[in-house]
This record gives structure tokens, sequence and C-alpha cells, in this order.
């Protein structure tokens, strides 16, 4: 394959808010060619979103964690068969499938990080090559091996003006600062930091489940009934991550959510979106600039709570990515999908200023579907 060949991929996420799949086809020659097509999301049903809850930290017993890996590759196979139904595209033009996995352990620390996913298995039920396992050499160099979006990022934001930050907030929020400069973007253009910001949804999701028995705070009606405790807020700023410089990441559960146990329920929604805000606010100090304006993605910006306190703590304009004509639910598995093409051509994931690779860094492991593997072995 050449370096300006265009692939038909199709990227899978599931994130840390841990609600569903997430599945989009993109073209792309993973650097600036790129068109986006149709996606899908499907749901976990809560009797996985509970078995998968009870392998995170990855400390379950062996057996269990491989039975949950089993399911989740099978439901992610069931997504890429809805996915090529709903929008009639044929297997056959596909080129490569971008599989996230489900993270259950995320430790680059301790050169440690742990998806869930089997690529192997995907690709024979599917019947499409995989790409799988993108953070493990990254972390294995030394890198944070997270975010890995920024590259996607820089190829979507075209001519919009610099500097500005791409927000994703699911479980976990992270950044992207996007700025013109000194050649780290995809084609030498831009200038590229990227960090995990703190909390995303994942504190709130808990605290929503615990106390009303929904998954989430749908559309913040719990937290715009209360009132932030600015007590309890300094003390979850107090944490020791937000004094780190960047590139950093975060396990989903880093921040222990016991400080907020003597609030009332909707004072401690309130009080866990402004800590996902003001984290954010936090970052803007460790950015070579401050963005002129933020775009946001994932879940978090359908809860106009954060959106809110977004937009009171950053002082510039804050929007969802629908505003510049993104699908912010697409988002995170069209990058996958891109960056399954740029491992499948031997292009760097990953930069220094991203992740703290020591070097910009290609990663991922291929999976063949099956014909292929029985052509690759008559040829061998």
């Amino acid at each position: 394959m050449s370096s300006s060949d265009t692939v038909l991929a199709l990227g899978l996420m599931s994130g840390t808010s841990r609600d569903g799949i997430d599945a989009a086809l993109i073209t792309t020659d993973g650097e600036r060619r790129l068109e986006c097509g149709p996606a899908l999301t499907r749901s976990f049903t809560p009797e996985f979103r509970q078995r998968l809850a009870g392998v995170m930290g990855g400390k379950a017993p062996e057996g269990t964690i491989a039975e949950v890996e089993r399911e989740l590759t099978l439901l992610h196979a069931e997504a890429v068969e809805a996915l090529l139904a709903a929008s009639g595209t044929r297997r056959e033009a596909v080129g490569l499938i971008g599989f996230h996995g489900q993270t259950i352990l995320h430790q680059p620390e301790r050169r440690r990080t742990w998806q869930i996913g089997d690529g192997a298995l995907l690709a024979e039920a599917t019947g499409i090559d995989v790409v799988n396992d993108f953070r493990s050499n990254d972390v294995a160099e030394g890198g944070q091996g997270a975010p890995l979006v920024p590259l996607y990022h820089a190829a979507m934001v075209g001519g919009l003006a610099r500097p500005l930050a791409v927000l994703n907030i699911g479980g976990v929020a992270n950044l992207t600062w996007i700025g013109p400069g000194t050649g780290d973007g995809p084609d030498g253009g831009d200038r590229l930091v990227a960090f995990d910001t703190g909390p995303g949804n994942a504190l709130l999701d808990d605290w929503a489940l615990r106390h009303t028995g929904l998954p989430m705070d749908r559309d913040g009606a719990l937290a715009r009934a209360g009132r932030v405790d600015e007590a309890v807020l300094e003390v979850l700023l107090a944490h020791p991550y937000f004094a780190q410089k960047g590139p950093k990441s975060l396990d989903r559960d880093a921040f222990p959510p016991d400080v907020v146990d003597a609030l009332a329920p909707a004072d401690g929604a309130a009080t866990l979106v402004a800590f996902t805000a003001a984290a954010v606010a936090r970052s803007v100090a460790l950015l070579p600039e401050p963005p002129r304006r933020w775009l946001v993605a994932g879940g978090g910006r359908r809860n106009p709570a954060i959106m809110a306190e977004l937009d009171a703590r950053l002082g510039v304009p804050v929007a969802a990515v629908e505003e510049i004509g993104w699908d912010g639910d697409a988002i995170e598995a069209q990058a996958f999908a891109y960056l399954a093409v740029r491992s499948l051509k031997g292009l760097p994931l990953t930069l220094p200023t991203t992740t703290g690779a020591p070097r910009p860094l290609s990663g991922g492991r291929l999976s063949h579907r099956p014909a292929a593997r029985r052509a690759a072995g008559a040829r061998s």
C-alpha cells in the first residue's frame, strides 16, 4: 500500500463511560485526506455494564476477564454488522477495522495499560482485518498511552483559527490544543499538545446511578437542582494530578469518590460538574497559549450543566462540535478508524507532545481475517 492510498475503514470505540459502542466509517489515507461516513451507537445492557464494571482494575479472576472480553468482542462484531446493514456498505469494501477495546487498567507510570478485546476473534467474526492494541507500544516506550485522538483532531480542523482546543468529555476528559507552528501535525503545519484534564462523566455517572438509579444525570437535571460545595471542590482540586505538567493521563477511577459522600444528591452532582469544568479551566495554564475557542465532543457535551459551567469558567466561546459540522458521538470511533490506517502504513500514532513518548511512535496489532490468513500461509 502506498502512502497516498485511501482506505474505507471502520472504527469502534467503547469508552470509559462504559455505556456502549460507537461505530463509524471513514475513508482516509491516514493523513489529511478524510471523508466521514455513516455512524451509529449501540448501548450496553445494564447487565453487561455490571459485568464490565466487575473487571475494572484487572483484579477479577482470569476466567471472568476472558469471558467478559469474549462477550465484549462479539458485541463489537454485532455493531459492525449493524453499521454495514444500516449504511448499505458491502463487507468487501471495508479494508480495515480499528478496534479500541475497553480499558480496564491504565497505569502508565508503571508502564501498564490493558484494553480487553480480542482482535483475532473480531476479524474472524466479521471477515475484516482488524487493528487493535493501540496503546501498548507507547506505554512500553515510556509514554502515557493517552490521549490517542490528537492527530485525528488535527486532521479534522482544517482552516479553523488557531489556537483552539478540542475537549472530549467521556468518562475521563481530555484535550487537544492545536496551534500554528512547529510541525507536529499530520501535514507538518500544526503544533499539538494533549493530555487528560481530569474527570469527565465517570464520577457524575456513578453518583447519579447511586442516588437516582439512572446511569447518568440526564440533561444535568440533578446537578442543576443543587449548589456547588466550594470547600469540597477545593479538596477535589487539591489532588496531586493537577500539579503535574503534561503530557499526562488518568485511569477512570483515579479520583476517590468518597469526598462528596456527605453531600445531598443534587449538591453532590453540582459539585462534581464543577470539578470537571474547574479541572479543564486549570489546564489552560499548561498550554502554550490560551485557546481562542473550545470545541466539545463526547457525552459531556449533552449535559447542559457541564456546558454552562465550562462557559462560565473558560471565558471564551465554548460549543459542541456540531456547531462546525462534526458528529460528536462518532469522533472517537472515527479516530480509531483513522489510527488503524496510520498503523497499517507505519505512521506515528503518538507524539512527544501528546503522550510524552520519547519520539513519534506507531503502534497497534494487525489481525487478518481468516481468508487473508490462509492466503498469507499459502504464500509463505
